[in-house]
């Protein structure tokens, strides 16, 4: 796919980082999604998605994407703008449109507190629920240029704790019962390793 290996590229460009924290997006999402009994042809929208949830960043000035302190309202207006931007940037890409629920909705929260719709509990496409667990995992467990990373068992009692506020509740539950059996790749979370 031409297209998916430029937008690749210039995710690369813009942060570094991307390409690795949208494998193992995609890894701890596949792991939810077989959890809640996903359909086969369901499971193979997770690489495109996670792939593509952050290609709004492209839109957001590099400065702000690397700030090492505190954002300023203009700035978390930018930020908060990346899921728009990339539902905006792939909307012409016919086979992109399994990857739109993903790019819109990641940062939407359970309450209704979340970004860019506001939208809450089940409103949310159940695409966006999943990755949202799986891209905060993944990003309380990443060194960001404004705090250290959280260990794994720190971020998995972040979920839980969130869970039903900023998380579905049923969703947090199949990520964190992922994560003690070992479906999630090499994280290691109270004691069990996955292989």
């Amino acid at each position: 796919m031409l297209q998916l290996e430029a937008f690749a590229a210039a995710m690369g460009v813009c942060d570094p980082t991307l390409e690795a924290h949208a494998r193992r997006v995609a890894g701890y999402a596949d792991a939810i999604a077989r959890r809640l009994c996903w359909e086969e042809r369901e499971l193979e929208g997770i690489p495109l998605g996670a792939a593509l949830h952050d290609v709004g960043k492209l839109s957001v000035r590099a400065d702000v994407l690397a700030k090492p302190g505190p954002l300023d309202r203009a700035e978390r207006a930018e930020i908060e703008a990346h899921p728009v931007e990339g539902a905006w940037l792939i909307s012409t890409v016919r086979s992109f449109a399994g990857a739109l629920p993903y790019v819109l909705f990641h940062h939407e929260r359970w309450d209704g507190h979340g970004y860019p719709t506001r939208r809450a509990g089940r409103a949310i496409p159940i695409e966006g629920r999943v990755l949202a667990v799986a891209d905060a995992f993944d990003a309380m467990t990443s060194p960001r240029p404004y705090r250290d990373a959280l260990s794994a068992k720190d971020a998995a009692a972040e979920v839980e704790q969130c869970a039903g506020t900023q998380f579905d509740p049923e969703v947090a539950s199949a990520f964190l019962d992922a994560l003690v059996t070992g479906e999630v790749g090499d994280v290691v979370v109270a004691g069990a390793a996955s292989p």
